[in-house]
């Protein structure tokens, strides 16, 4: 029973992830300030391209889809390795992204005073831990 809820509400936020990345990708722009690293709190000359965000929506959308796979509440057969390896892989991306990169994501990064450095903090890193934490939980339960 653990592991159903855990999976959907994994299902949930990979959804709901995805779904701000299809809103970025198709024009929108809450929240977008926040969540594009920068060096100061100049305006960011990183333009990401529309495909960017259109493969990392789809990755999140299809993670969410593994997690309610796992839940039990859809059945498909998957292939043996993403069974094996993905519930490993994707509460690793997570742990991996919640430490960082040593300059601007993550516990350890270097620049610290700006919105996405502040976002990063409040938001961004302790969503990476529950993620990683219960992709942990899910696969350690089952």
């Amino acid at each position: 029973m653990t592991v159903m809820i855990l999976s959907a509400i994994l299902f949930l936020v990979f959804v709901a992830l995805g779904g701000i990345h299809f809103y970025w990708l198709f024009g929108g722009t809450w929240a977008l300030k926040s969540a594009i690293p920068t060096k100061g709190n100049e305006l960011n000359s990183l333009a990401i391209p529309k495909i960017a965000t259109l493969i990392v929506g789809l990755v999140l959308v299809s993670f969410g889809l593994l997690y309610l796979l796992k839940s039990g509440l859809i059945h498909f057969q998957a292939p043996n390795w993403i069974i094996n390896y993905g519930y490993w892989f994707i509460p690793s991306i997570f742990i991996l992204r919640a430490i960082g990169e040593f300059n601007y994501v993550g516990f350890f990064r270097k620049i610290k005073n700006t919105t996405f450095a502040n976002a990063d903090s409040k938001v961004f890193i302790p969503l990476c831990l529950a993620i990683g934490i219960m992709g942990i939980l899910v696969q350690y339960l089952s």
